[in-house]
């Protein structure tokens, strides 16, 4: 497996600390210099093989199909030319989705304090929430299926999972990490970083 993964540039909900999960919130300004940015990055990279000979791939969410665009237009490649992939779309925060946690906390204090408790198991009120560790199984599912070299757009708990998943990082410990938006994520299968 060779498998690069962008985080999506940032939206107005990242920037503001909201639960954005499954909606479909679009880029915002730096989010698109952000997208821009990893394209460039990428053109300049000495990988493995040329950009065009990667399996290019995008999770359904508009943020991600936008960033995807932006990265391959800025490697002066189709911007058009990736498939979509269900399984990477972002876990659902459920009813919890638009709201800060600062917000959350205000009605449920003790929803909030037993996530922090932990966070890798706990699933947020709503029929569509799920856990980190509900989407880890959905990401155990695509990873068999990256059979030639990929580059994909996916979210921040999506790369939260492959850290637990390939970097074998205990999940309480990568659903606390920090996922940027302007770098590139590289594994081999056995072994995770940023590049």
């Amino acid at each position: 497996m060779l498998l690069y993964v962008i985080r999506h540039g940032q939206t107005d909900y990242n920037r503001d600390e909201r639960l954005q999960g499954a909606r479909d919130i679009p880029l915002n300004a730096t989010g698109r210099e952000q997208a821009r940015g990893n394209g460039r990055a990428l053109a300049a990279a000495k990988l493995e093989l040329p950009l065009e000979e990667f399996d290019w791939v995008a999770s359904p969410l508009g943020r991600t199909r936008e960033t995807m665009e932006l990265v391959r237009g800025a490697a002066a490649l189709d911007p058009t030319n990736y498939r979509i992939e269900p399984l990477l779309i972002e876990l659902s925060f459920g009813d919890w989705e638009g709201f800060t946690l600062a917000d959350i906390g205000v009605d449920s204090p003790e929803r909030i304090a037993e996530r922090e408790r932990g966070k890798w198991r706990f699933r947020p009120p709503g029929a569509t929430a799920e856990s980190y560790a509900m989407l880890a199984e959905r990401i155990d599912r695509y990873l068999p299926t990256v059979t030639r070299p990929t580059i994909c757009v996916a979210h921040g708990g999506v790369i939260r999972t492959m850290f637990e998943r390939i970097g074998k990082i205990d999940g309480e410990e990568a659903a606390l990490l920090d996922i940027p938006q302007d770098r590139i994520l590289k594994t081999d299968g056995t072994k995770i970083g940023w590049i």
